[in-house]
């Protein structure tokens, strides 16, 4: 038998035994002293311990609202992703002919002229492109002067100079920058001629007699 099963008939019986006297008296010295042991004990406590309560709808607990932190370790990926990009920028710029990463700068270079939206502006490109290898000559002339991308170099640079110009003057035939542009050049190349083979050499002064005569004669 279940404990407020127990409870339930206590207080029946009691409630029985305080209706059972005459009415016109008051309950017996019996039934007052097993009433008051009843409730000092506390068989008579109508309300069930809460083990014995039935259960309710079980509510699920609210979620305590916690602020959303980008993991660590996402930071530090995007970080190192960001520096490697910019290292793979900068290594890419600085390639020369022979370097794992010269194919992709030429390529770039070739997208930018291709992405041109004029003849002036693919003009211009072009003689920057000049322009760098130039530079790329005078850096493989301090590993070999031997090497045939010395060569090779020269002649990109020829006829990068040679289709810029030809951009130029049809759109801008009386433009400053193709002056400004063979004189500095020729500051380039000239001091090349001494460690070139004859051959390169040959191919330089071939090309400073070009720009030479972009340059327009003092008055």
């Amino acid at each position: 038998m279940s404990r407020a099963r127990r409870r339930r008939e206590l207080v029946i019986e009691r409630l029985t035994e305080l209706h059972g006297p005459s009415l016109g008296g008051g309950p017996g010295p019996a039934f007052r002293e097993r009433l008051r042991e009843d409730l000092v004990s506390g068989r008579l406590l109508l309300t069930a311990p809460d083990e014995e309560r039935a259960p309710g709808p079980a509510v699920p607990p609210v979620p305590s609202v916690r602020r959303r932190r980008r993991p660590l370790l996402s930071q530090v990926a995007t970080l190192g992703l960001a520096a490697a990009v910019m290292v793979a920028s900068f290594a890419t710029y600085q390639a020369v002919p022979g370097d794992t990463l010269y194919p992709l700068k030429r390529a770039a270079e070739s997208t930018l002229v291709h992405l041109s939206t004029d003849d002036a502006q693919r003009g211009e490109r072009e003689l920057a492109s000049a322009e760098t290898r130039a530079k790329e000559v005078a850096s493989l002339l301090g590993s070999s002067t031997d090497s045939p991308l010395v060569g090779q170099t020269l002649k990109d640079m020829e006829d990068s100079t040679r289709s810029g110009i030809s951009r130029l003057t049809r759109t801008q035939p009386r433009s400053s920058k193709i002056k400004k542009f063979a004189q500095k050049q020729r500051e380039t190349v000239e001091p090349m001629l001494d460690h070139l083979n004859e051959a390169q050499k040959g191919q330089a002064a071939g090309y400073l007699d070009y720009i030479e005569g972009l340059v327009a004669p003092a008055r």
